[in-house]
């Protein structure tokens, strides 16, 4: 249910979502004689879409949650196991065209294939379903073995969990795969999405090095006109709500224990 209510919630407070649905209601309110109203409500839907796209708001937003956590200083001499958080591909066009199509996370991917070529004997662990409302097609974990295969990996190393359908099922069902000493664990994600996955980790009690990649910011950014890529202006803005939120509701739902985990060590 969690799942469900989430993706729907998600679908509806979206900023592509509330700019039409400002621009919907002001329309709405001027064919039934609110004029002002509606021009207010049609204003703020343009000012939203106008700041979203054009500005570097998005990198604002999404800095604080990708500088949460860094990398290792001094990497361990042994790795037991490379867990990668799904997200890294394009279920529908991988399924149907039996590739593995990178998303705009790929990073993830790519990172896990440098960890695993460092630590040759540390098992790659897979963990995502379907992101869908309504799955359908290949598991995230069957489409990056998909790719590993291609590489060379051996498919003795994989682990492959195919049933979780976010992250909080992928920390649950990774740590029923490890069991109670899972031993030195990395955790590959997307930069902006490692303070709630360490926070449910922590929770489920894997103590994991992260791993960050997939960052959309250079860091410290300032407020600025950004005109060049507004298409991406808005999807960085759209990603940073999401995952504010995200944390926001884990942490008031119990999931995580801190409102916006932290790195212990270094």
């Amino acid at each position: 249910m969690f799942f469900v209510v989430s993706k729907v919630f998600w679908t509806l407070v979206q900023p592509l979502t509330l700019v039409f649905l400002l621009l919907l209601a002001g329309w709405l309110l001027t064919l039934l004689g609110r004029r002002r109203l509606g021009l207010t409500a049609g204003g703020l839907g343009l000012i939203l879409l106008a700041v979203a796209s054009f500005t570097s708001l998005g990198t604002l937003l999404i800095a604080p949650l990708e500088d949460r956590f860094t990398r290792p200083v001094r990497l361990p001499d042994a790795v037991d196991t490379i867990v990668m958080l799904g997200g890294a591909t394009d279920g529908t066009i991988s399924t149907a065209r039996q590739i593995t199509e990178l998303s705009d996370a790929g990073d993830r991917l790519t990172d896990t294939l440098q960890l695993a070529l460092r630590y040759p004997d540390a098992r790659i662990l897979i963990t995502g379903g379907s992101g869908r409302l309504v799955a359908e097609g290949e598991s995230e974990a069957e489409i990056a073995a998909r790719f590993f295969a291609g590489i060379g990996i051996a498919a003795d190393r994989l682990l492959l969990e195919a049933a979780s359908r976010n992250t909080d099922e992928n920390a649950e069902l990774t740590k029923a795969m490890l069991g109670e000493d899972p031993g030195t664990v990395v955790l590959v994600t997307s930069a902006f999405h490692m303070p709630r996955s360490i926070g449910l980790f922590r929770r489920v009690g894997i103590d994991v090095l992260p791993w960050p990649t997939d960052y959309r910011s250079a860091g410290s950014p300032s407020f600025a006109f950004e005109l060049v890529n507004p298409v991406q202006n808005l999807e960085t803005v759209g990603v940073a709500v999401k995952e504010w939120i995200g944390l926001a509701v884990y942490h008031w739902t119990g999931r995580i224990e801190e409102p916006f985990p932290a790195q212990v060590s270094n």
